[in-house]
């Protein structure tokens, strides 16, 4: 019997893991790219992970959070990368699901000159900001949706089912606080999937030295 593909307007109104599991293998298309998702990370709401943009409450930067689901949350980091989540639950309930890494399925060439380097095919989209930049998409894209075809960017379920026994899980990359939850998930031995590295508390740069004596 041929397990049916998901709903995905149901699944993303759910709760944030269950949505992450099942966005490995969906696809993410832009112009004319699309990308197979290999990686994703599940991030929680206000109180209930301290991970999560969405812990202290809303704000101008995660507003977009507590919207409906299934819309893109594109977010500034490092002072020089974009990286995409894709919002799940109810409206008012804050969750989204950062997509970490995936294959470039067509659009290898444009993905290519977006990425400005001759990088092989598994690294095009392998990590949050590389994913982004392969797909062109950046803050102009925050906010929209990516299930009605309004915005730059749409979700389609797997071309073929996966299978829960190819998932893995293990703690979450990047993050200071809730980084051994284990709410990172991929799709087992694939190649684009991004190398783990385990966080760990974020260190304050070191007191420069200064001239006057002590005392």
């Amino acid at each position: 019997m041929t397990q049916p593909l998901i709903d995905l307007a149901t699944v993303l109104a759910g709760p944030v893991v269950p949505a992450a599991r099942a966005l490995l293998g969906c696809v993410i298309t832009a112009g004319d790219i699309a990308v197979r998702l290999t990686e994703v990370e599940a991030y929680g709401g206000v109180g209930a992970d301290p991970a999560s943009h969405a812990h202290r409450g809303r704000t101008p930067r995660n507003a977009v959070m507590f919207g409906p689901p299934g819309r893109l949350y594109v977010y500034f980091t490092y002072g020089m990368h974009w990286c995409g989540n894709v919002t799940t639950g109810p409206s008012g309930q804050a969750a989204a699901v950062l997509l970490r890494a995936g294959e470039v399925i067509t659009g290898h060439r444009s993905a290519r000159v977006r990425r400005g380097v001759a990088a092989p095919d598994r690294d095009l989209a392998r990590g949050p900001a590389r994913l982004l930049v392969a797909l062109g998409l950046d803050g102009g894209a925050n906010g929209s949706s990516l299930l009605d075809g309004t915005g730059p960017a749409s979700l389609s379920p797997p071309v073929a089912p996966v299978p829960p026994a190819a998932h893995r899980a293990g703690p979450r990359v990047g993050v200071a606080l809730g980084s051994d939850t284990p709410w990172r998930f991929w799709l087992d031995g694939d190649p684009t999937v991004s190398p783990y590295r385990r966080s760990g508390p974020r260190r304050r740069p070191p007191v420069p030295p200064t001239d006057r004596p002590a005392g």
